[in-house]
């Protein structure tokens, strides 16, 4: 699959199963899952079944979690992009969420917000949406940080299934307003 997005350090491009082993080392580990439901995969065969659901929804959507290469190593260093919720979530229905995963050893590096910058770009001038929402745990500051520092808005916690999450907007007008102003 060729590249869909390039950025100064990375590729952003579909997730295929030759990154299976990359995924299973950062899905594997229990500090990345500490706010994901503390559910780390077991097996190679649980990431499998995720990226064929990923493919799954680049056939239905055209779009949905991308893997994230390291120019300068082509390594996957894990997965941002945006997934199409068809169905309602906390009031809302058909609609684009900002989500983004990296192995431990790449955190605090700036690619979430690299990578994320590039998506949005993508989301607004391609998608014909108005707005992209982000779902965090409330205890995950790191993720807020990146939410913020790209514009987006904390509107409310909501209660998604059965564990408190903080919902957070950016409108395209503003990701439109905050590029002409950076």
């Amino acid at each position: 699959m060729s590249t869909l997005i390039e950025t100064e350090r990375l590729f952003l491009r579909e997730l295929e199963f030759t990154d299976e082993d990359d995924l299973f080392e950062m899905d594997a580990d229990p500090e990345v899952h500490l706010y994901l439901e503390n559910n780390p995969v077991k097996t190679i065969d649980e990431v499998q079944k995720a990226i064929k659901m990923l493919k799954k929804q680049y056939e239905e959507y055209g779009i949905a979690r991308w893997a994230v290469v390291d120019k300068s190593t082509n390594e996957c260093i894990g997965w941002a992009g945006l997934k199409f919720f068809n169905g309602p979530i906390n009031n809302h229905n058909k609609f684009y969420e900002l989500g983004y995963r990296f192995k431990k050893k790449h955190w605090g590096k700036g690619y979430a917000t690299e990578s994320s910058k590039a998506i949005l770009d993508y989301g607004f001038n391609n998608l014909n949406t108005e707005s992209v929402f982000a779902m965090v745990a409330p205890k995950n500051l790191n993720s807020k940080k990146v939410l913020i520092k790209l514009g987006f808005t904390f509107q409310e916690t909501f209660d998604y299934n059965g564990d408190s999450t903080d919902w957070f907007e950016l409108k395209k007008i503003n990701w439109g307003n905050k590029k002409a102003n950076s």
